[in-house]
């Protein structure tokens, strides 16, 4: 069998059956009084329709095609065809590639959806694979890794240190809540728990590991690659909000994967996480317009069964590590239907914090992301918070990057324990579980999910001190002032008092 003859499987994303503004308008009309619409209910109002369906199954037959699989909930069909097809039918060239093709790419002109089911079909995924986008964490590099590491790494601490400086309720408890935690690959050893929570003195987290597109729990060995991500994750959540169930949705690193593995989070009935944690992220640019839309219309979803998503905000500084001399923000952080976390600088003495600037180790290290979108307009709920003008040409005013801010700099970073090694890291990714975790707390204490937190973040929860505000530093092109900035967004988490505002509003 010839390269070209090889079969391979490509998913069609289709577009939902409601857009999200008729959703809305449907239920104010309506005078619903429920805050959030159940998942099964989602997938009524929000799947793909059956004429979609059948439209997208008649052309699929008529390209020679085969079905895989339809989840009409999460709008994903899969098919397969061989590679000629797959590149004919979305007008571009496929080839593998890789020393043994393990890996697809697109020449030319890249994939386009065919004219017969545009109106129906949003984006294809898949035909490119191969790591996708990288996680965002930095690993502290020690002077002496034999050493302890309250001795090698002197200004880290351990998560639940950083929780108690964020005053997190330390009496309320996130039982009966799930966190969701996104992971493209690796994995993690059971092992490295059982030791890590036990010298921390915390009771082990229960962790379900979920299986998405082909993915599984799979330690690879890599520390500062997606092992570590996932080890951080889990012992990041996990250490703050012990009474929690941790759902860790494992999928490939590909668009495919990546979008598989929201949707499992975001329809999952059995573990129905009220909060869901991404650390994984790549430039805005490098995004295709559809694969944003087939993202968009996941994070609606989200949005509407009061699901909160916590996206690491990139770890580039304002460039987002692109060298074309532009401001950029990452995605999905740059999504308005997420809470974008971006980094800090954390330092404290005997308990109580002594310094909080904007994370900015450049140009050695890191900075935290943050900026200005150049894809999504202002949203009307941000119009208030005195975003700028892109500083890029034209001066786009777009949606500001990111929402709330947390301890990111490795040097102030998290000790962790992976793949049996003792380990400092930082990078956003481990504010996006510091944040979950907080939000799971809340949702405990209050019996009810914290939901879309974006809107009464800026209309009433920044305004009101319910964050610290981080008014020292800069990411690069933009810096840190008072109020909402677009370094650290409105700053790092005060727990107690967000609780306390979101019981005195009956929720958010």
């Amino acid at each position: 069998m010839g390269r070209q003859d090889q079969v391979v499987e490509v998913t069609l994303v289709l577009r939902p059956a409601t857009e999200i503004g008729q959703v809305v308008k449907d239920r104010a009309e309506a005078g619903s009084g429920a805050a959030w619409i159940p998942r099964h209910e989602i997938d009524r109002l929000r799947g793909a329709s059956p004429e979609d369906i059948a439209a997208v199954r008649s052309w699929i037959k008529g390209i020679g095609a085969e079905e895989v699989a339809c989840d009409s909930s999460t709008r994903m069909l899969t098919v397969s065809a061989p590679l000629s097809v797959i590149g004919t039918a979305f007008g571009t060239t496929v080839q593998l590639a890789g020393a043994d093709g393990d890996f697809r790419r697109t020449l030319g002109a890249p994939a386009t959806i065919p004219a017969a089911v545009s109106q129906s079909v949003v984006a294809v995924l898949g035909i490119e694979t191969g790591p996708f986008v990288p996680p965002r964490l930095r690993r502290l590099p020690l002077p002496d890794p034999t050493l302890p590491l309250e001795i090698a790494a002197p200004l880290s601490f351990e998560p639940p240190e950083v929780a108690a400086l964020y005053q997190y309720p330390p009496a309320a408890t996130a039982a009966g809540t799930c966190i969701g935690l996104l992971e493209l690959g690796g994995g993690f050893r059971q092992s490295d728990l059982d030791t890590y929570f036990q010298g921390l003195g915390v009771p082990a987290p229960s962790v379900v590991s979920v299986a998405v597109a082909g993915g599984a729990n799979q330690p690879t060995g890599n520390v500062d690659g997606p092992d570590g991500e996932v080890t951080l994750d889990i012992e990041v959540a996990g250490s703050i909000a012990p009474a929690a169930r941790l759902a860790a949705y494992f999928a490939p690193n590909t668009d495919q994967g990546f979008l598989a593995a929201v949707q499992a989070a975001i329809h999952d009935r059995t573990n129905s996480p009220c909060v869901l944690s991404i650390s994984w992220g790549g430039p805005e640019a490098n995004w295709p317009a559809a694969t944003i839309q087939a993202f968009e219309h996941a994070f609606e979803d989200a949005s509407l069964i009061g699901m909160t998503v916590c996206v690491a905000a990139g770890d580039n500084g304002s460039s987002d590590g692109l060298a074309d001399g532009l401001a950029h923000v990452d995605y999905p952080a740059a999504s308005p239907y997420v809470l974008a976390c971006g980094g800090t600088r954390l330092e404290a003495v005997s308990g109580r914090i002594t310094s909080e600037v904007v994370w900015n180790d450049q140009p050695q290290d890191g900075a935290t992301g943050g900026g200005v979108s150049a894809v999504f307009p202002l949203p009307t709920w941000q119009s208030s918070a005195g975003v700028p003008e892109s500083v890029n040409p034209g001066h786009f005013r777009g949606r500001g990057v990111p929402d709330v801010a947390g301890d990111a700099d490795p040097e102030t970073g998290y000790r962790v324990l992976v793949d049996s090694q003792p380990a400092v890291f930082g990078g956003t990714s481990a504010v996006a579980p510091l944040w979950a975790a907080l939000l799971a707390i809340c949702a405990g204490a209050e019996g009810a999910d914290v939901g879309y937190l974006d809107p009464p973040l800026y209309q009433e929860l920044g305004p009101a001190g319910v964050t610290r505000e981080v008014t020292r530093g800069n990411n690069g092109a933009y810096s840190a002032q008072p109020g909402w900035n677009a370094c650290a967004g409105w700053g790092s988490p005060i727990g107690s008092r967000l609780l306390a505002k979101l019981h005195s509003d009956g929720g958010a």
